[in-house]
């Protein structure tokens, strides 16, 4: 054996150095066992805590927004006899030609009062026709009895040939049938004109 040999031999502990010293190599001192399951668990990173949390709210946050929100006509209080109106309540783009349409449940008959003109109203009920005649109709509000739908458009042989710019005011009176126009209803809204 050579002289580095030796000393190599002398520096590394033997099994029975390990066993007397506790299992640590000489001048290491003592170390704590490997932590096992019954020991205890690393600590989480407080940052990794901080964006878990951040992250979670907003998925909730996201999700009770898709439960709440109103939308379409949920958010109107509409009477129940009025299933739909174009243009919507408080509409802000409407065309200067965009006519006005409202679709009401069977058995009622209904007016238009536009800015505070009600409009002759013309029943396409009432027309006589021949089989076959194509109906031409009047510049004047339209009452489909069939569908229970009134509806208007401005045209140049109507009373309004066109929207002017700026809010108008609609109302819609309507009774229904079997009681006439004495135990009418009405209902109001809005729509701003581009």
């Amino acid at each position: 054996m050579t002289d580095l040999d030796d000393v190599a031999d002398e520096q590394l502990p033997t099994s029975a150095d390990l066993e007397t010293s506790g299992g640590s190599a000489p001048g290491q001192g003592s170390q704590d066992p490997a932590p096992t399951a019954s020991t205890g668990r690393k600590r989480p990173d407080p940052g990794l805590l901080i964006a878990s949390f951040v992250i979670a709210c907003g998925v909730i946050l996201i999700v009770w927004g898709f439960f709440t929100a109103i939308t379409g006509d949920e958010g109107v209080d509409r009477p129940e006899q009025i299933e739909s109106i174009s243009p919507v309540e408080n509409a802000v783009q409407v065309l200067q030609q965009e006519g006005i349409a409202v679709d009401l449940t069977f058995g009622y008959e209904a007016v238009l009062i536009i800015d505070g003109i009600e409009l002759v109203t013309t029943n396409t009920g009432r027309l006589e026709a021949e089989p076959g005649q194509q109906l031409e109709f009047p510049a004047t509000a339209i009452f489909d009895p069939g569908n229970s739908i009134i509806s208007f458009s401005p045209s140049d042989d109507a009373a309004i040939t066109e929207w002017s710019e700026g809010r108008h005011q609609a109302r819609v009176v309507y009774w229904k049938l079997e009681e006439g126009r004495g135990n009418a209803r009405s209902y109001n809204w809005s729509f701003e004109v581009v």
